[in-house]
């Protein structure tokens, strides 16, 4: 799939439930391709603008994955990523920040096939730390050659779909695919220095809720401070160490997204009652910051969608 709409990008992800927010100005355009194998899905994705992602992959599976191409700030549920990272988690909560330009490969398999294959290759029940949502370094040398198989195997597909239809050579590329990424994992994981990028992840999820709980009467960093008793100091810190960016430049960038989204959902409304709703009353500054924004004006968006 190629969009530049990035509520239908998030959509197009069959069987899971995501919502992306856009951080950073410019217009979205979103590249996405998936390969789904027995038990195992293969993804490939690219978007040109900082992203938010955050929802669920389904129920009873683990999502396994890497950045590619990373310029910038980007975290896993709120550990920080560099460019050999993996990320490692069960598909119930994602939250993954990544910089303009970043791609990623990844696989989301069943939790029931890794563990039987982890046993027959480690002859030993699957690790306790796979479950938790962690961010190890792959094994040395091994990050390159992960991608290489990974995106050999989707070029493969790609190029002769017919594959997908013969068991014996579907499952053969799965298994293939899923050894490297077990492989690709270090021997052995420490959870104990988790406890310091969850409190700070926490006090941000509480500030994103509290900030977007009355749209239309949108609260200021101070009040949110208050709200969810941090200091304005402490909100920053945590902040720039989850998300990469300040409160108030969250804040903007999830307001003005709201607002497009209002926009693409009510086609024919007035611009100006929409904007009124989503808490903005200055047309003429909300003109230039949704612009800058996202390329195009607010009545654009909606003469597009109209």
């Amino acid at each position: 799939m190629h969009s530049s709409d990035i509520d239908a990008f998030a959509a197009a992800q069959r069987e899971w439930s995501l919502r992306y927010e856009q951080l950073s100005a410019g217009r979205f355009a979103g590249e996405l391709e998936h390969v789904q194998l027995p038990g195992l899905r293969l993804v490939h994705e690219r978007t040109s603008c900082a992203v938010r992602q955050r929802g669920l992959l389904g129920t009873g599976h683990v999502g396994i994955a890497m950045p590619l191409g990373l310029s910038g700030h980007a975290t896993f549920n709120g550990q920080p990523l560099s460019g050999e990272s993996i990320m490692v988690g069960r598909s119930e909560a994602l939250d993954l920040c990544l910089p303009a330009g970043a791609r990623t490969v990844g696989i989301v398999v069943e939790l029931n096939l890794l563990d039987a294959l982890w046993r027959q290759l480690y002859q030993k029940p699957l690790s306790r730390w796979i479950e938790r949502q962690l961010v190890v370094q792959a094994r040395p040398t091994l990050a390159g050659a992960l991608h290489t198989v990974h995106l050999k195997a989707m070029r493969e597909v790609a190029a002769v779909p017919a594959l997908l239809h013969d068991e014996r050579t579907a499952l053969q590329l799965r298994d293939a695919v899923l050894i490297e990424w077990i492989e690709a994992l270090p021997a052995q994981v420490r959870t104990d220095e988790l406890g310091g990028g969850e409190a700070r992840k926490r006090v941000v999820d509480r500030a994103c809720e509290a900030m977007l709980a009355s749209p239309e009467a949108p609260l200021s960093i101070l009040e949110v401070c208050r709200r969810i008793g941090v200091s304005p100091r402490k909100l920053e810190y945590c902040f720039r160490d989850v998300l990469g960016i300040a409160p108030a430049r969250y804040l903007r960038a999830a307001r003005l997204g709201a607002l497009r989204r209002e926009l693409l959902r009510q086609p024919g409304a007035a611009v100006q009652d929409v904007a009124a709703r989503c808490g903005f009353w200055h047309m003429g500054e909300l003109a230039a910051a949704y612009r800058q924004q996202f390329g195009e004006l607010p009545s654009e968006t909606a003469r597009r969608r109209a």
